[in-house]
């Protein structure tokens, strides 16, 4: 079934709040991607945001020339749009090949040209369709939840403190913390949404 894009759905009401979720399922993760696979642009945008951790403005803002030559274990430096610094990361494998079979199929390769176009306008994709794209994508695989802009970025946080088994367990939530640029441990694991998941399951781990 082909992927259909929503006009944002279930957007939460003026003066609400709804906290954005990771994508929780690494089947789901997987399903995305298979769905994804005829559309390499839009398979690029996903798996550079669940391996970067770049907010949405800062993937969109990514010229063809920053990073047509990059291999993996190259770094990457993009302006974070939260504070004017710079931020370095470092592309892995599965990102770089999503990267070179966009790059392969894109309709202006040039240097100076975005990244991530419209298929429409041919400019610069911008935020708001990116959100609409994101939550389309999860709700085609049935995922329940609000899903948007900081969805693919969280999923990234997400699963490197769920599943990363290379780094000392002790360091990995400190280091979390600084790519997000957080001042508490505690920020990082709300904004992750890992204490709602535990305290969740407290309920279902005991029965009185």
């Amino acid at each position: 079934m082909p992927l259909k894009r929503l006009r944002n759905p279930n957007h939460p009401k003026k003066g609400s709040t709804t906290k954005v979720e990771p994508i929780r399922d690494l089947e789901a993760i997987a399903a995305i991607k298979s769905a994804l696979s005829s559309k390499p642009r839009d398979l690029c945008l996903f798996t550079l945001g669940i391996n970067t951790a770049y907010r949405a403005n800062e993937l969109l803002s990514i010229k063809v020339g920053q990073i047509a030559h990059l291999e993996a274990g190259d770094s990457l430096s993009l302006m974070q749009s939260k504070t004017g610094q710079y931020r370095r990361i470092m592309l892995n494998g599965v990102a770089v090949i999503a990267i070179q079979g966009w790059l392969k199929a894109h309709p202006k390769p040039e240097p100076d040209c975005p990244l991530f176009i419209s298929q429409r306008t041919r400019k610069a994709l911008t935020v708001s369709p990116f959100i609409n794209m994101v939550k389309s994508w999860c709700q085609h695989e049935g995922l329940q939840g609000n899903y948007g802009s900081h969805t693919l970025r969280k999923t990234w946080g997400y699963h490197q403190l769920r599943g990363n088994t290379k780094t000392p367990p002790h360091l990995v939530l400190p280091l979390l913390m600084e790519a997000y640029g957080h001042a508490t441990q505690q920020q990082t694991l709300e904004y992750l949404c890992i204490q709602s998941d535990e305290v969740a399951s407290l309920f279902m781990q005991v029965e009185l």
